[in-house]
């Protein structure tokens, strides 16, 4: 892939991410599963990339829609929560990616990246407010993070499916 078409790619990518996330904003809050939970539409594309091209363009895609979406709509406190989160979930993705071997899918590897989305922000909310008894919340957001992992990762794998025919993709995902 030429230099051009890899940014334009990846600049639809954080654009496609950002009206996710956008639109996540306007949709009613899942708080009365548990408070602050959020279904993580954005995530689909970057789980999306991080299979059509890999980590490296997963991160960019992840680091700009993270920095955007704070700067536009959430300060300091929502980046600081969403990158450790983000890091966190990513890198768990793309090491439970690595595991082919074991047969795990997409859905799978969602699943692995919501979970330690959430261990990311609490990690992250305990060093905040200097009190690690927010852990104790950890169990819950775990329980409605399946739920929603499983959601992210069954429309990721419908995407990239579809995107196959772009040539981004090296092989088929399970």
């Amino acid at each position: 892939m030429t230099k051009t078409k890899r940014l334009v790619y990846l600049s639809l990518m954080v654009s496609q991410s950002l009206v996710l996330y956008i639109v996540e904003s306007f949709l009613p809050p899942i708080s009365f599963i548990a408070p602050g939970a959020k279904l993580g539409l954005a995530n689909i594309i970057t789980l999306s990339v991080l299979y059509i091209s890999g980590f490296r363009d997963a991160l960019a895609v992840l680091g700009m829609r993270i920095f955007i979406s704070s700067m536009f709509g959430g300060g300091f406190s929502a980046f600081l929560y969403s990158i450790s989160g983000g890091i966190l979930g990513l890198l768990a993705m793309g090491i439970t990616k690595k595991f082919h071997k074991l047969d795990i899918s997409i859905v799978g590897v969602s699943v692995s990246g919501a979970l330690f989305f959430n261990i990311g922000q609490m990690l992250a909310a305990a060093l905040i407010i200097q009190n690690l008894a927010i852990l104790v919340y950890l169990p819950i957001l775990s329980y409605v993070s399946v739920g929603t992992g499983i959601f992210v990762g069954i429309v990721a794998k419908f995407m990239v499916e579809r995107m196959s025919f772009m040539n981004f993709a090296t092989k088929k995902i399970k």
